[in-house]
């Protein structure tokens, strides 16, 4: 394989909320769909060979964006399939966050599994040995996959020799684009790149303050669901 274009599926109305999972018919809502079609124009001047998908309908029709103007076959593919969150599955976010579980999953995801689902080292295993069949069955080709962010960053954390404990680092919003070439050691070309900026302006000060505080001492709403939807992508 040339390239490995991972695209994380668009927003669908539990985006940041709750943890979808597994759990079957979620599609994307009237966002995510404008999410997937500005993604998809995006990668209009960018070859692809080949697009995979996660099983899960917003992963589908997020690739089936990028498809239709291809002529491409989208072809599922499991292993790269959410993260298996067990009893988790379906919860909302705040909730979870009080769980001492939540805690091990943000500083040591290594060693978190979730009650009766996999565990985070699991899920990397068959993710990354799922794209090392592609790089074999794609050989200098570039290859797109519609996934789920805990699925991407565990992938982006393996080729770039980053443990999986330090996979929490990574942030990888809605419709974001993450590439890596192989030339022929893995290279990061784009890591949660989705053409937009929004999450990088100060926030405002609070009403009745003067000035605005130093960046990164509070969060705007879209840096909060960023930060909630990467620690758990639902």
């Amino acid at each position: 394989m040339h390239r490995l274009l991972l695209l994380r599926h668009a927003a669908t109305e539990l985006t940041g909320v709750r943890l979808s999972g597994w759990t079957p018919g979620i599609s994307l809502n009237d966002e995510g769909r404008a999410q997937a079609r500005a993604l998809a124009r995006r990668l209009e001047p960018v070859r692809i060979d080949a697009l995979y998908s996660s099983p899960l309908e917003r992963c589908v029709e997020t690739a089936e964006e990028v498809a239709v103007a291809r002529g491409l076959q989208v072809r599922v593919l499991a292993d790269l399939g959410e993260v298996r969150y067990g009893d988790w599955t379906g919860r909302e976010l705040k909730e979870l966050a009080k769980e001492q579980l939540w805690r091990v999953v943000q500083l040591h995801p290594s060693q978190a599994r979730f009650p009766g689902g996999e565990s985070l080292y699991e899920m990397q295993v068959r993710a990354v040995a799922a794209v090392e069949r592609l790089r074999a069955d794609h050989r200098g080709q570039t290859v797109a996959v519609a996934s789920h962010a805990d699925v991407i960053k565990a992938v982006t954390a393996h080729y770039l020799g980053l443990h999986l404990d330090q996979f929490q680092r990574l942030v990888v919003g809605p419709a974001s684009l993450t590439a890596i070439a192989f030339q022929p050691i893995p290279h990061l070309l784009r890591l949660n790149e989705t053409g937009d900026e929004t999450d990088l302006i100060p926030p405002s000060p609070p009403d009745g303050q003067a000035g605005a505080p130093p960046a990164g001492t509070t969060r705007t709403g879209a840096q909060a669901e960023r930060q909630e939807v990467a620690r758990g992508d639902p």
